[in-house]
């Protein structure tokens, strides 16, 4: 189905979307600081990066810019995920370059269209 790479630095969070996207035939990779998100993508490329915002070191905004900036990744949609899910938040995260951007607590359904919606997207 496809690959999603979760960057995400609360464990608890992280096995709530590890289950919701396996539950939806997705094959996950983990990792829980930007830096090690960077280094994970560099040895294989996911289809989605699922990024939390709020991260030890660089923060969810500053791997989106990152990513983007790299023509090696800059076609790799990002969905952001944070808790602050205000208007400025959205804007600002979809200024790095983010295809998406979901408030916390996830709603399980719209994180499994929305992931699926990019990897059929990325396939074309």
């Amino acid at each position: 189905m496809g690959t999603v790479l979760i960057v995400e630095d609360s464990l608890t969070d992280m096995q709530i979307l590890i289950g919701c996207l396996q539950k939806g035939g997705i094959d996950v990779l983990i990792a829980q600081t930007g830096e090690e998100a960077i280094a994970t993508i560099s040895r294989q490329k996911p289809d989605v990066v699922l990024l939390d915002v709020v991260l030890p070191g660089c923060s969810g905004f500053e791997v989106c810019r990152e990513l983007k900036g790299n023509a090696d990744t800059n076609k790799i949609p990002i969905v952001l995920c944070s808790t602050k899910g205000g208007e400025m938040d959205k804007f600002w995260g979809m200024k790095q370059g983010a295809s998406a951007y979901l408030t916390k607590p996830i709603d399980q359904e719209e994180l499994v269209q929305t992931i699926k919606q990019f990897i059929k997207s990325s396939d074309t």
